[in-house]
């Protein structure tokens, strides 16, 4: 069974505020998009299973819509958590992995591409020569690993299940042929896999966790998306440093954005366990719409041959 995430961004917003909701009523549009997912068969199929990822507004609507056909997610968590006897919660302006837990949500994804480049973003305000100092850049970028690894624990301590992403900069892949880059893309993950899983280990036996893959050099307009081979490899290097640094096995997901005219590629490699959507239409009004899923689940289970059973 492959998994697939959808991570709606900035649905609690509508269109002429910014966002991306094309309703003016957020909560609405959110219970009408899921309703149609379920019509469309979306949450009973035994070949792919779906987790959608909403802003902490819309957790309620979602969890109430989903009515257990489909898994829902917060977007990230706080590093500290609400405990019996600790802290109540003074966490303002931060969600706390029990009050997920507690709206209804049973996934987390932590650690996505946007995430990391905030709280890089932050230390470079308060030290600007991480930018060209090699050795500051590579201990901040270790000290938000560390972050997201709190991320993690606090997560699964509360009973979530975890999407963890990872990826390399084009900074760190460098130049050359993929034989050349590949010492370099292998340093940088390896790095941010075992600093962001650290401890995660103890939770393997009760709590679910995958590895999304974003090449960050690759996203963004413009931007040429990775081949096959290249995510294959990947895929099946961070799998290895798993089994090697942790001694489990995680699935590992494609986080760089699964669509129509990539999902039966992704879907035909065996070292590729799913993906990350995040849009569904991208020229014109870009947005999400169940219809759209629909046919990417399509694409993709067709890349697998079908579906043969688990």
């Amino acid at each position: 069974m492959g998994d697939i995430f959808v991570n709606l961004k900035r649905f609690e917003v509508p269109r002429e505020l910014g966002g991306v909701c094309p309703q003016s009523d957020p909560v609405a549009w959110m219970k009408d998009a899921l309703q149609r997912c379920k019509e469309l068969g979306l949450g009973d199929r035994k070949d792919v299973r779906l987790t959608f990822f909403v802003p902490e507004a819309l957790i309620p609507a979602a969890v109430a819509a989903a009515q257990g056909a489909f898994a829902v997610g917060c977007q990230g968590v706080f590093r500290e958590n609400i405990t019996p006897g600790g802290n109540f919660g003074a966490f303002t302006a931060n969600l706390p992995a029990n009050a997920a837990r507690n709206l209804g949500c049973s996934w987390s994804i932590i650690g996505h591409s946007e995430e990391r480049r905030d709280k890089l973003q932050v230390m470079q305000s308060f030290a600007p020569e991480i930018v060209s100092d090699s050795t500051l850049g590579q201990r901040a970028k270790s000290a938000v690993n560390q972050i997201i690894n709190a991320e993690v624990l606090r997560a699964l301590e509360s009973g979530l299940n975890v999407l963890v992403c990872v990826g390399e900069t084009a900074e760190e892949r460098g130049g050359g042929t993929l034989a050349e880059q590949k010492p370099r893309v292998e340093a940088a993950l390896r790095t941010q896999v075992v600093e962001s899983l650290r401890g995660a280990e103890a939770y393997i036996a009760n709590r679910e966790m995958v590895i999304g893959y974003e090449p960050i050099w690759a996203i963004g307009p413009g931007k040429t998306p990775p081949d096959g081979d290249y995510i294959a490899y990947v895929a099946e290097l961070i799998k290895e440093i798993v089994q090697e640094e942790f001694g489990f096995t995680i699935p590992v997901v494609y986080g760089g954005g699964l669509k129509k005219e990539n999902a039966a590629m992704l879907g035909g490699l065996a070292a590729v366990d799913g993906g990350l959507v995040a849009l569904t239409r991208f020229t014109g009004q870009i947005g999400f719409e169940p219809e759209g899923l629909l046919e990417i689940v399509a694409e993709y289970v067709k890349g697998r041959g079908g579906y043969q059973g688990d």
